[in-house]
């Protein structure tokens, strides 16, 4: 049976692209799938009006394609799409190490520490959902302590058609230990400042992601669910 939102009136609009998110994210919505609004609808517990507004939302992050005659598809992207991509986010990761290195506060040190504990466990615990989220956080953190706006801009946006292949690689046991482990030593040289140390343990970091993918992609593994499997909030 299909559970649905319970979506608060108040929060409506954030809600719902929450959902819509964790969808596309999580491969609930398959890559090159068409977006059906009247599933979407009763899934999501909302009219037409909301779904579209967060579809809309969507596409402007990168996580759906607006096609003529098709409508709204989630994203789908080659394997020369995904080398492209991650050569820039690699990069972009990159510098935004070095910069934080350099400009974080001991504050933003200790709400990545927080996170980076929080993501911990949900390893443990073997929560992929949960894990991912609170992973994509300690990024985005490293990259608004740069406290460079246009580099924000620039990493939010390009990052934001890779996500749901960075949440799939995790998939693989083996690789998920190593990404752990890598965050280990991400988390030790931003405590130490150490700026060239960071910068390359992140390029290195995004490299090994890449690979990952197009590893499993190659492989035909990875696997992707339909959106009748009920969504988790994010």
């Amino acid at each position: 049976m299909v559970e649905v939102f319970a979506i608060s009136r108040r929060t409506l609009h954030d809600e719902v692209v929450q959902g819509l998110r964790t969808m596309l994210v999580e491969g609930r919505i398959p890559p090159g799938a068409k977006l059906n609004e009247r599933e979407l609808c009763a899934l999501l517990s909302v009219s037409r009006t909301p779904l579209r507004e967060a579809i809309k939302r969507m596409a402007a992050e990168g996580l759906v394609d607006l096609l003529p005659n098709r409508g709204a598809v989630a994203v789908k992207l080659s394997e020369t799409d995904i080398i492209h991509a991650f050569e820039v986010l690699a990069e972009l990761e990159g510098i935004s190490g070095e910069l934080a290195a350099q400009r974080i506060t001991a504050a933003e040190i200790a709400e990545i520490k927080a996170l980076h504990y929080e993501m911990l466990a949900s390893f443990a615990r073997k929560d992929l959902h949960e894990y991912y989220r609170l992973n994509a956080q300690i990024h985005a953190s490293i990259n608004r302590a740069t406290k460079n706006p246009v580099l924000e801009k620039i990493y939010r946006e390009t990052n934001a058609r890779v996500q749901s292949m960075r949440f799939r690689s995790n998939q693989n046991e083996a690789k998920w230990k190593q990404a752990v482990s890598e965050h280990e030593q991400i988390l030790a040289a931003l405590e130490k400042r150490d700026a060239v140390g960071l910068r390359a343990l992140l390029v290195e970091h995004l490299v090994r992601k890449r690979n990952a993918v197009i590893e499993l992609m190659r492989a035909g593994e990875l696997r992707e669910r339909t959106v009748e499997t009920s969504p988790q909030r994010q």
